[in-house]
């Protein structure tokens, strides 16, 4: 699966362009991000895309020097299980 990167999102779509994993992380204010949408296609869910799109989120995030809170339920949950990522939270989230 290729990953396209755009600002504040990192998505893969069929040859179609039918979206098949995306994962966005809005501005909320300066040095902030809110990651506030995972979603990977039910055909394809239970392979660790979600993960994936997770973790290539978080080294983006924290390639520019950003933190992150967390409105995606997924988001919350994978960041819980991924402790080396939450040096990329906000104090308030």
């Amino acid at each position: 699966m290729e990953f396209k990167y755009e600002k504040n999102r990192i998505y893969s779509t069929n040859d179609s362009g039918v979206l098949l994993a995306e994962i966005t992380y809005p501005d909320t204010k300066e040095g902030f991000v809110d990651i506030n949408r995972t979603f990977v296609d039910p055909s394809l869910r239970g392979q660790g895309i979600a993960g994936k799109l997770m973790k290539m989120a978080c080294e983006e995030i924290k390639k520019q020097g950003k933190k992150a809170v967390l409105s995606c339920p997924y988001a919350i949950k994978w960041i819980a299980e991924n402790k080396e990522y939450q040096c990329i939270l906000s104090v308030s989230s």
